[in-house]
């Protein structure tokens, strides 16, 4: 009897730790179509209205959904403790590169954009986008935490802080689209792009050294 309630209680914890990692594996799902949708509008409108701000964050969105898909290949491997381990780390610097890589190009051309005064066209469709991720972003980012919690997973609660840190970029960029439009202000576009570097380069650094959260596992 003792033997069959020890089991049962592993079974009841491995179902348990499924059932979490589907749920986790149906938020990566919902972040790689959120975010392709809004990488694809961000491009394309930042191209169209020469907005430094719009390309930046939308090429941000390209990484958060190489990031959902690194997760996906993580919760693949969730049995294995040590393959997982390799993946989560793998996971961090893998993006840490692209997000110095972002904020290399984002800090050249806000600075070029500054120079040589460039005129950003009004944008619309940024400026829905940046608002709707400024609601979408924070809401995925507590649901992602609160699963990450429950399987003791660093990777997911990184993942978690990145749509916190699209949420402080939308805010960003939302502010600097508006004052644009509204105001004529031409230097906000570039220079909101510049107030996004120093997030983005944080971002970067704290992947390549392998950090993640201390109280997440």
């Amino acid at each position: 009897m003792k033997a069959d309630s020890v089991n049962f209680g592993v079974t009841g914890s491995t179902v348990q730790r499924g059932a979490l990692v589907a749920r986790g594996q149906r938020l990566e799902y919902f972040t790689l179509a959120w975010n392709g949708f809004e990488a694809a509008v961000a491009l394309v409108s930042g191209v169209l209205a020469g907005s430094v701000a719009l390309v930046g964050f939308g090429l941000d969105s390209v990484i958060e959904t190489a990031s959902a898909g690194i997760l996906l290949w993580r919760f693949r491997v969730d049995v294995d403790a040590e393959r997982r381990e390799r993946a989560e780390q793998t996971a961090r610097r893998l993006v840490g590169v692209c997000f110095l890589l972002l904020a290399a190009y984002v800090a050249i051309e806000s600075v070029r954009a500054l120079w040589i005064k460039a005129l950003p066209e009004r944008s619309l469709p940024g400026i829905l986008i940046a608002a709707a991720a400024v609601i979408v972003m924070p809401l995925l980012a507590r649901a992602k935490r609160r699963v990450a919690a429950q399987l003791g997973s660093r990777a997911l609660h990184a993942d978690s802080r990145q749509a916190d840190f699209c949420a402080y970029l939308s805010a960003i960029l939302l502010a600097g689209l508006l004052l644009h439009a509204l105001l004529g202000w031409w230097w906000a576009d570039p220079a909101a792009a510049l107030v996004m570097v120093p997030i983005i380069a944080h971002e970067g650094v704290q992947g390549l050294r392998g950090q993640g959260c201390d109280d997440c596992a």
